[in-house]
C-alpha cells in the first residue's frame, strides 16, 4: 500500500466530493436529532475513524440501547448498527443518488429503533434540494473516495498531534458535515457575545477559540488545504511569520492556509503541516491575549505526560 500523502486535485473529484458531502449530512442530522446537546454544537459533530465518517453512539429513541451510523469508505456503504448487534447496510455506489441513499438510511434507522425525523434541508451547501429528494448528486467514484480517505486520515493525525498537549478545553478532531472539513477547536475559557442570532452562529461562536483544520477543497477554494483562524479575530491576526514554507494569510478567507500540495511536497509533509499549525496557533495566542500558560502548553510545556 502507498504510504506517501496522495494528490487530491479538487477538480478531478468535485462531483464525487459533493455526493460524499451530502451523505455525511444525513449522519450529522441524525446526530442532531438524537444526541444530547453540547456547547458549541459538539454533539452534532462526526468523527473520522479507521473506516470512514461515523457518529458517536446515539441514544435510541425507543430506549433499546445505542445506535451508530457510519459511512464505511472501505466497503462503500452506509451502516446503521444497534448496540444489540443488529446491523443494516446501504450501498454507496456509482449512479446511486443521494435521495435514494437517504431514504434507505432513514428506513434502516426506523427498522432498528423506530422512526426518526430529521430536517432534510442541506446546511452550509451551495445546493438546497432536500436530501431525500436529491437526484442531482449521484456520482460516487470508489477510487476517488479511497484517495480522499487516505488524505483525510493523514490530516486528522496532524490535527490530533496539534491538539494533544493543549491544557485548556479543546474539541476532539471533529468531522463537520456542514462545511465538510476536519477541525480542532482550542478554547481560552472566555465567553464571547455571538455576532449573529442565526442558529449555528449563536451556538458555535459564543466562546473565544482558535481553530485549526483541513478541508478537501470546494468551489470557493478549489484546493485541499490546512487552515487556522482565531475567533474573534483581533487586529494583527494577519501578521504572523509562519514556520512552514507555503503557509500564508488568505485575506479572502480570513485564515492562514497551507495548501495540501505544498505540505506533501515538503521532505516531511507531516512535520510541515504541524509546523504550520503550531506557528499560526502560537501567533494567535499572543495577539488574542490568551493566558501565556495555555499558549506554552500548545508547545508541550509543561510536557503532556511526565
Amino acid at each position: 500500500m502507498p504510504v506517501g500523502w496522495p494528490a487530491l486535485p479538487y477538480e478531478a473529484w468535485s462531483a464525487t466530493c459533493d455526493t460524499l458531502h451530502a451523505h455525511t449530512q444525513v449522519l450529522g442530522k441524525l446526530a442532531v436529532a438524537l444526541a444530547p446537546p453540547e456547547p458549541q454544537l459538539q454533539h452534532a459533530a462526526l468523527r473520522l475513524t479507521a473506516r470512514g465518517w461515523e457518529t458517536l453512539p446515539l441514544p435510541a429513541p425507543d430506549g433499546s440501547g445505542a445506535l451508530v451510523l457510519a459511512l464505511d469508505l472501505h466497503h462503500h456503504e452506509a451502516v446503521a448498527e444497534h448496540s444489540d448487534g443488529r446491523v443494516r447496510h446501504v450501498p454507496l455506489a456509482p449512479d446511486r443518488a443521494v435521495g435514494e441513499v437517504t431514504r434507505e438510511v432513514l428506513a434502516a434507522v426506523g427498522d432498528l429503533v423506530g422512526p426518526v425525523r430529521i430536517d432534510v434541508r442541506p446546511q452550509e451547501t451551495p445546493w438546497t434540494t432536500p436530501l431525500d429528494e436529491d437526484d442531482e448528486h449521484a456520482t460516487y467514484d470508489a477510487t476517488q473516495v479511497a484517495t480522499y480517505f487516505r488524505a483525510a486520515t493523514q490530516a486528522a493525525l496532524v490535527l490530533a498531534a496539534l491538539r494533544a498537549p493543549y491544557r485548556g478545553r479543546s474539541s476532539p478532531v471533529n468531522a463537520w458535515w456542514g462545511t465538510f472539513d476536519l477541525a480542532v477547536s482550542l478554547y481560552s475559557g472566555q465567553p464571547v457575545v455571538p455576532p449573529s442570532s442565526e442558529f449555528i452562529v449563536r451556538n458555535s461562536a459564543n466562546a473565544q477559540q482558535i481553530e485549526v483544520g483541513w478541508w478537501p477543497g470546494d468551489a470557493r477554494y478549489p484546493r485541499a488545504a490546512f487552515f487556522t483562524f482565531a475567533f474573534p479575530a483581533p487586529d494583527g491576526i494577519d501578521t504572523a511569520t509562519l514556520s512552514s514554507p507555503g503557509g500564508y494569510w488568505n485575506a479572502d478567507l480570513a485564515e492562514y492556509v497551507l495548501d495540501w500540495d505544498d505540505a506533501r511536497a515538503a521532505p516531511d509533509p507531516r512535520r510541515a503541516a504541524i509546523d504550520f499549525g503550531l506557528s499560526a496557533i502560537r501567533h494567535a495566542c499572543v495577539v488574542c491575549g490568551w493566558d501565556p500558560s495555555l499558549a506554552a502548553s500548545v508547545e508541550g510545556s509543561p510536557p503532556p505526560v511526565s
